[in-house]
């Protein structure tokens, strides 16, 4: 009788042990960062300085007009994408329209000259294909962004902008293929003149701002064959 009461007793005890030893082995829940934590790295990671915080801005600039057109291109939007401050953007540029321009400047290819291919064709080409690249670039997307949605007055700026930077030097690199090819001889020497440099120009903007259509390689070569050389053949 005395074993069997000792042996109850001793069930009864593992009984009441088990959930204390399935409650150690239990694994702890996994818990995530700390907040305060979070936040305190965020406040000490290096910020982008110099050019490398401006290389930032304007890649977030091109970003914002090419997904949202200008109207929507917001200061704050910039700098958040930037990972930097609004006032860090507004002690450079007093306006969103500076910013874009600077972003537009620093993107933007220059004109550079066209080397001597023995040929006005080839050179012009060589040009054209050149200049329709751009138009096909996010710096070229972004630039008929802003000119399909701003005021006069905004347009303006830009206008002055696009011919200053792009329109006029590509025509003086045209000048110079014409007048190389008129002392070789395949360009009629009256074709050397600004009136026909502004064909290639004109003829490019309108396919993309007006048409809303590609410069693909078929175009370039139409323009070309089937525009420039006809107005320019001996």
């Amino acid at each position: 009788m005395d074993q069997l009461v000792r042996r109850q007793a001793k069930e009864r005890s593992a009984d009441r042990q088990a959930p204390r030893v399935e409650a150690e082995r239990a694994p702890e829940p996994t818990r995530g960062p700390c907040p305060v934590q979070v936040v305190a790295e965020a406040l000490t990671r290096p910020r982008r300085r110099g050019r490398e915080l401006e290389a930032a801005i304007f890649e977030a600039t091109l970003d914002q007009l090419t997904s949202g057109g200008f109207a929507r291109l917001t200061m704050e939007g910039v700098a958040g994408a930037a990972r930097t401050g609004k006032a860090a953007l507004y002690r450079r540029w007093a306006s969103k329209v500076e910013l874009v321009i600077d972003a537009l400047d620093s993107t933007l290819p220059r004109p550079t000259d066209t080397p001597d291919f023995g040929s006005a064709r080839e050179e012009l080409r060589h040009l054209v294909e050149s200049f329709a690249s751009v138009a096909r670039s996010r710096a070229g997307g972004a630039v008929t962004a802003v000119m399909a949605e701003l005021d006069h007055e905004q347009a303006q700026l830009f206008k002055d902008f696009i011919t200053q930077r792009m329109i006029e030097p590509t025509k003086g690199v045209i000048l110079d293929i014409l007048r190389r090819g008129a002392e070789r001889g395949d360009v009629r020497p009256d074709a050397a003149i600004p009136l026909v440099a502004d064909v290639v120009p004109a003829m490019l903007l309108y396919r993309v701002k007006v048409c809303g259509r590609q410069v693909g390689p078929e175009f370039v070569d139409q323009l070309v064959d089937e525009v420039l050389v006809p107005l320019i053949r001996v």
